[in-house]
C-alpha cells in the first residue's frame, strides 16, 4: 500500500490586493522525500513555505500537510513539524542550553537535546551566550531548535546562505544524515549545488507558478537535452571538410579556428568522429572536453536569472 504523501498542494493561490504572489501550484511531496524549491528573489517560494506552515494564510487552493489543513489546524502541524528560518534571532543574553529548554517546553514530543547538541558541534558551546556564537554556530542552534520536537517534517529555508564554505560543507552533512534516516525535508535554497546534491526532486518557482519539476537529471534532460563536446586542436580546423554526420548538430568555432564546440545527444559518438576527423587532418589533438548541462543551466535558460540575483 502506497504510503500518503507528507505534503499535498493543489491550485495555491495567495494575492496582496491586485498583486498575486502564487498563482495556482501544485506539488506532492512524498515521505521521506528531500524536495526543493528554486527560485529567484520574489518567486514566491517563502510565500508558499510559510502557508504550509501555518504562518500565513491562504487566499485558495487546497493544502494538506502530515494529514492537516494549516489554515485550520496549525497548532497540531505545528506539534509535527520542524521550521529553520534563513536568520533566527534568540536574546542576545539567552545561553544555548537555555534556548533549547525554552523551545522544548512547547513541545509534546521531544528529542534528546544532549544528543542534537554534540551531534551540531554546539556541545562544548552549551553555556555560551547567544552574542558570543559564531554565524555558523547560530545555524546550527536554529537547526537544533527545529528537531526538539523528533518532527514528521522539516522546512529548511535557505539553511545555508551567508555562512562560509566550511560550515556550509558540515551543516551538508547534516542534512545528508537526515535524508539517510528518512526524514522528510522541504527545502529552498540560492545555492544549486546544494539542491544538486541534497534534493530528490526539485520544483523550479518563477513569478509564482511552478515552471519545472522532477528529479534534476530529469530537468535537465527535459529542458536542456544536449551535451556539450569542445575539442581543440593545434592549428585551425577545416570546418568545411566536417563530416556531414556532424554538420547537422549545431556546432561553433571560436574566433582562433582551433577549438569546435558542439551540441549532440550522443557525445560518445560525436567525439569518436571527431578525434578521427582531426588525425585525418593531420592536426595535433590538444584538449577534449564534455559539459553535461547543469542544473544552474536550466534556471538560467527558464527564468533568464541565476538563481542568487
Amino acid at each position: 500500500m502506497t504510503a500518503p504523501p507528507a505534503l499535498s498542494v493543489r491550485n495555491l493561490h495567495k494575492s496582496y490586493g491586485d498583486f498575486e504572489a502564487v498563482r495556482g501550484i501544485d506539488l506532492e511531496v512524498a515521505s521521506a522525500e528531500v524536495f526543493g524549491l528554486l527560485g529567484p528573489n520574489g518567486a514566491g517560494k517563502t510565500t508558499t513555505i510559510e502557508i504550509l506552515e501555518g504562518l500565513r494564510s491562504r487566499s485558495g487552493g487546497e493544502v494538506s500537510v502530515l494529514g492537516f489543513d494549516p489554515a485550520v489546524q496549525s497548532d497540531a502541524i505545528k506539534q509535527r513539524i520542524g521550521v529553520c528560518l534563513q536568520a533566527t534571532n534568540l536574546p542576545d543574553k539567552i545561553r544555548v542550553h537555555e534556548a533549547l529548554d525554552l523551545f522544548d517546553a512547547f513541545y509534546d514530543h521531544h528529542s534528546d537535546k544532549d544528543q542534537l547538541l554534540k551531534r551540531l558541534q554546539l556541545w562544548e558551546k552549551r553555556s555560551a551566550m547567544y552574542r558570543s556564537l559564531s554565524g555558523g554556530q547560530k545555524q546550527r542552534v536554529a537547526l537544533a531548535l527545529a528537531l526538539l520536537n523528533d518532527p514528521a517534517l522539516l522546512f529548511l529555508d535557505e539553511p545555508t546562505t551567508g555562512l562560509d564554505p566550511q560550515v556550509r560543507h558540515e551543516i551538508h552533512g547534516f542534512i545528508q544524515e537526515l535524508k539517510e534516516n528518512r526524514r522528510t525535508i522541504l527545502i529552498t535554497t540560492h545555492y544549486i549545488e546544494e539542491a544538486e546534491r541534497l534534493c530528490d526532486r526539485v520544483a523550479i518557482i518563477d513569478a509564482g507558478q511552478i515552471i519545472e519539476l522532477g528529479t534534476p537529471r530529469e530537468i535537465q534532460r527535459r529542458v536542456l537535452g544536449q551535451t556539450l563536446v569542445e575539442i581543440s586542436a593545434d592549428a585551425p580546423v577545416p570546418l568545411e571538410q566536417l563530416p556531414e554526420k556532424l554538420r547537422m548538430e549545431k556546432h561553433v568555432v571560436r574566433d582562433d579556428g582551433k577549438t569546435l564546440s558542439m551540441q549532440t545527444d550522443a557525445p560518445a559518438a560525436a567525439i569518436a568522429e571527431l578525434v578521427k576527423w582531426i588525425d585525418q587532418h593531420g592536426l595535433k589533438l590538444v584538449d577534449i572536453h564534455l559539459k553535461r548541462p547543469t542544473l544552474e543551466d536550466v534556471f538560467i535558460e527558464l527564468t533568464g536569472k541565476k538563481l542568487r540575483e
